[in-house]
């Protein structure tokens, strides 16, 4: 059986065999960390089993994100922490992800700005799969974004909140 943390204190299963049979609300809670928690998404995942393979959940879980009503994909995406955030405002899991050496203040206040600028432009948090890319080395792309066009960056966004989520289950279960 293969399990990983669950943020929340123990250990839960990610065993997709157990997975595909546990109750709704276990199964949520076990893989809550990979998606931030966000409820109405981890809802809508957990009626979508069974499963049979890990390839499959996030098949679905990128299908459901993309067809779900619009306030629930913003859900899924502001789940997520700022990037750049103090490190004391995010899960043990988005802590590991964004620690990727020192930026300086400039970066932190560029990060703060963007952050700032982007959310009032879209109306929800930018959302990126960091990848073990230093803050700094994410500028240039967060810089673009704001010259995108809204829904495809609520596209881009859901992406990176699966293509996050398959990483750190992976990482969970190595």
């Amino acid at each position: 059986m293969t399990t990983g943390q669950a943020g929340t204190g123990g250990a839960r299963s990610l065993d997709i065999d157990e997975l595909d049979v546990i109750a709704p609300g276990a199964f949520a809670a076990a893989v809550a960390p990979l998606f931030e928690g966000a409820r109405g998404f981890l809802g809508r995942l957990a009626l979508a089993r069974p499963f049979d393979s890990v390839e499959v959940m996030f098949d679905r879980a990128r299908a459901i994100a993309h067809a779900m009503p619009l306030d629930e994909q913003l859900e899924l995406i502001d789940a997520h922490p700022r990037l750049g955030a103090s490190p004391a405002a995010v899960s043990d899991l988005s802590r590991v992800e964004q620690s990727t050496g020192a930026d300086d203040d400039a970066v932190a206040r560029e990060l703060e700005g963007l952050n700032a600028a982007y959310e009032a432009q879209f109306g929800f948090r930018y959302c990126v799969f960091v990848a073990g890319r230093s803050r700094g080395a994410l500028l240039p792309e967060f810089r673009a974004a704001l010259d995108g066009d809204r829904d495809a960056e609520i596209h881009r966004a859901l992406d990176a909140v699966i293509d996050i989520a398959r990483a750190r289950y992976a990482t969970l279960t190595a």
